[in-house]
């Protein structure tokens, strides 16, 4: 029967080896250092004749599960299990943090990556896109898309302007942080307010939504300088009331906070540009 083990600290296994069981492992496949961590553990004593006070207790070094093992293999196993849990205490977590925001980084562009692990921007694939932000949704209703992957985003990006030989990583990037703050601007909506539809707020979600690609001919559809009902005032002073909100409810200086409100910027920089060429040929 597997039992968990115990040896003294200052001690080796001798002929008559202090050993103390505690509760069967229910199970080996549960990696010992989750079991380590949760507290699995319960000891009590394999032989009154042995006695054991707590401040004893407190010395035993390392807990392992064994399996018909000799002292001279539960020793070597003991030292192992120590030479791991050093490792993990010495661990960085910022590089355990970076790491996964990189996974998660990756799984977002595998739809634009080819076969030879090449990034193609603009992707040939026009279904790519999609996929992307399709991903993207599902990363951020995990809790993945955390400080810690925009941190990295902003990282490469700010290396791939710094190295100014690739555009199409730069472009690729943004196109990452654009589908990061439009995601998170459509979790909620204030286009309805009780049975009424304000028309402002639902044009601003409506761009929002869309690629940018797509914004020139949103904004000349809908504004007033060109076929639209929304005035431009009306669209800006909406950007700004939105903009506000994220100030409130995100960290201040958090890139959450920087990413979503360059995004509403932007919305608002281009409708400018927009209105500024209407009104030009009026």
């Amino acid at each position: 029967m597997a039992v968990t083990i115990s040896l003294p600290l200052n001690s080796l296994p001798s002929s008559s080896p202090h050993y103390y069981q505690v509760s069967p492992c229910s199970t080996l496949q549960i990696p010992l250092v989750q079991r380590w961590r949760s507290g699995f553990f319960t000891w009590r004593k394999m032989d009154p004749a042995f006695p054991v006070t707590s401040t004893e207790l407190k010395r035993r070094r390392t807990l392992i599960c064994a399996v018909n093992r000799s002292p001279e293999e539960a020793f070597k196993k003991t030292v192992e299990v120590d030479m791991l849990i050093d490792t993990l205490r010495n661990a960085d977590p910022k590089e355990e943090r970076i790491e996964l925001a990189t996974d998660v980084l990756k799984a977002i562009l595998k739809p634009v990556t080819d076969e030879e692990k090449e990034i193609s921007w603009p992707p040939r694939d026009p279904e790519a896109l999609k996929l992307m932000e399709k991903e993207i949704i599902h990363r951020e209703r995990e809790g993945q898309l955390d400080e810690g992957f925009l941190s990295e985003v902003n990282a490469q990006l700010r290396q791939a302007k710094e190295d100014g030989d690739k555009p199409g990583l730069e472009a690729m990037l943004q196109k990452v942080l654009q589908l990061y703050a439009s995601t998170i601007l459509s979790k909620r909506s204030y286009a309805k307010k009780g049975d009424e539809v304000l028309k402002d707020e639902q044009f601003l979600e409506t761009i929002i939504k869309a690629p940018q690609e797509g914004w020139n001919k949103l904004l000349i559809d809908g504004l007033t300088v060109g076929k639209g009902e929304i005035s431009p005032e009306e669209l800006y002073a909406v950007v700004r009331k939105r903009i506000e909100r994220i100030l409130i409810r995100t960290e201040g200086g958090s890139y959450e906070q920087r990413v979503v409100v360059e995004y509403l910027r932007g919305i608002q920089s281009r409708a400018e540009e927009i209105v500024q060429v209407l009104q030009g040929k009026q």
